[in-house]
């Protein structure tokens, strides 16, 4: 006869009842979840003691999964011109954010009335997009895109974390206007940009860098 395990539950008067069985409760999307959360934080925690330089990988939600799928939708448009993309994402944060173009040495003395027409620009935003493409195809499980990334971008070019959210806000305002990507779009994008963020900044802590 198969095992039936029993999931504790508490009533409104503070009592234990055992009534649930481990079938219905995996018929369940939110019990399945965070019983997977259970296990991958256990897992989480071993790997942890094997290597402690490693990114953590996030526990991911079935809704965060759905941001994913949802940015990825309108993603095709980026990813048929990267260079043009890329030149509208650096222009609108260079001149939405001026203090952002310092952080590109070879920007600086660009006018911003140049941007759009520079060459150099659109390669530069172009190998952005491809990152976040990588990453975004990804799903969460980037740690081996994104410690190179977080390395380079605190030892080598010094890149403050609010950085990120800057730009990613300025993504998110192109793909509205070139993808089609729409509030709850947008909203996916930043719930993404969240996990990849706290992601880079725990790198950032590990290599000592509090930009």
């Amino acid at each position: 006869m198969q095992s039936r395990a029993r999931v504790a539950l508490h009533t409104h008067r503070g009592q234990t009842r055992s009534c649930l069985q481990l079938p219905l409760v995996m018929s369940c999307p939110r019990m399945k979840w965070l019983l997977a959360c259970s296990h991958r934080i256990k897992q989480k925690k071993c790997n942890a003691t094997q290597d402690s330089t490693t990114i953590s990988h996030q526990v991911l939600s079935p809704w965060i999964m759905a941001d994913y799928d949802m940015i990825l939708k309108h993603w095709g448009p980026v990813e048929a011109d990267y260079n043009a993309h890329g030149n509208l994402v650096l222009t609108r944060l260079f001149n939405e954010h001026p203090e952002t173009q310092k952080l590109f040495p070879k920007f600086v003395g660009i006018p911003l009335g140049e941007l759009a027409g520079n060459a150099a620009v659109s390669a530069h935003g172009a190998t952005v997009l491809k990152k976040l493409g990588e990453l975004l195809k990804a799903k969460g499980n980037h740690a081996a895109i994104l410690k190179p990334l977080a390395n380079t971008h605190a030892t080598k070019h010094k890149i403050p974390i609010n950085n990120f959210r800057l730009i990613s806000e300025v993504i998110g305002k192109v793909m509205a206007e070139k993808a089609g990507l729409d509030a709850a779009g947008q909203q996916a994008l930043r719930n993404v940009m969240a996990v990849v963020i706290s992601d880079i900044e725990a790198s950032y802590k590990e290599l000592g860098f509090t930009g």
